[in-house]
């Protein structure tokens, strides 16, 4: 068959899959309008399921979710929304009103305060924003390395331009690699049971270490066949079953 009419076919097919998931998206929304929030849950679901990725889709799923009175997968997917859209305000806000209603309020040991510091300037902003400011920063340095060197302008203008890049450079490039460690490196997931026991050891015949909660969200550490190694935000730590939890 010709490569063209190959192309079309699966062209055609595409633009045929991307209408019949607009449809259900439309068919979700005017379910969760009529609150009819289990039916929407499974339609979102649907598109999900074909692996389209969406903070509009997340974020509704989201919402379907916690009005179904699911803490969290609601919160699961709120973070999935703010992943793709950092800077979206209403991601941001139903993500900590949510939270809100966690059983469970972490308390303890505080998060190191650069890091907190470093992670609140990075929030607002993916990975792909920073990772663009840095090479546009990058050529602008260049550039005035070139005037400076190559071309041997000295005045005042480009000395300090080449400084003034030079730091804005390692700023940006530091940020997005913190960016990059802290949010797609560590291994992140929420628990989705009611009531999740987590253990001292890999083995449900361990000591309870402390009982979590839906919507509670935890870094992975480790695994061991059905069990995870997790980290909560006030730093207690224990293994906890795969299928109690969610990664995003």
């Amino acid at each position: 068959m010709n490569r063209t009419i190959i192309k079309v076919i699966l062209l055609l097919l595409l633009a045929t899959n991307l209408f019949a998931d607009s449809n259900l998206f439309e068919d979700a929304n005017k379910l969760y309008e009529q609150k009819d929030y289990q039916k929407a849950i499974e339609t979102y679901n649907q598109i999900v399921a074909n692996d389209i990725e969406s903070a509009p889709l997340y974020f509704n799923l989201g919402n379907a979710y916690f009005k179904d009175g699911d803490l969290g997968h609601a919160i699961l997917y709120y973070m999935k929304a703010k992943q793709l859209a950092p800077g979206d305000s209403e991601i941001r806000h139903n993500l900590e009103f949510a939270q809100r209603f966690s059983s469970v309020q972490m308390e303890g040991v505080e998060l190191n305060p650069i890091t907190s510091f470093l992670a609140s300037l990075v929030d607002s902003y993916n990975l792909s924003f920073l990772a663009w400011g840095s090479s546009f920063i990058f050529i602008l340095f260049m550039v005035t390395l070139i005037f400076r060197l190559g071309l041997g302008y000295n005045n005042p203008f480009v000395r300090v331009g080449l400084v003034l890049s030079l730091l804005f450079l390692m700023i940006i490039s530091g940020l997005t690699t913190f960016k990059y460690r802290y949010e797609y490196l560590t291994q992140r997931a929420v628990i989705i049971a009611e009531k999740p026991a987590v253990y001292t050891g890999a083995s449900e015949s361990s000591d309870i270490e402390l009982e979590g909660a839906p919507g509670l969200i935890v870094e992975v550490l480790d695994e061991s066949d059905d069990f995870y190694n997790v980290l909560f935000e006030n730093k207690r730590r224990g293994w906890i079953k795969k299928e109690l939890v969610a990664e995003f």
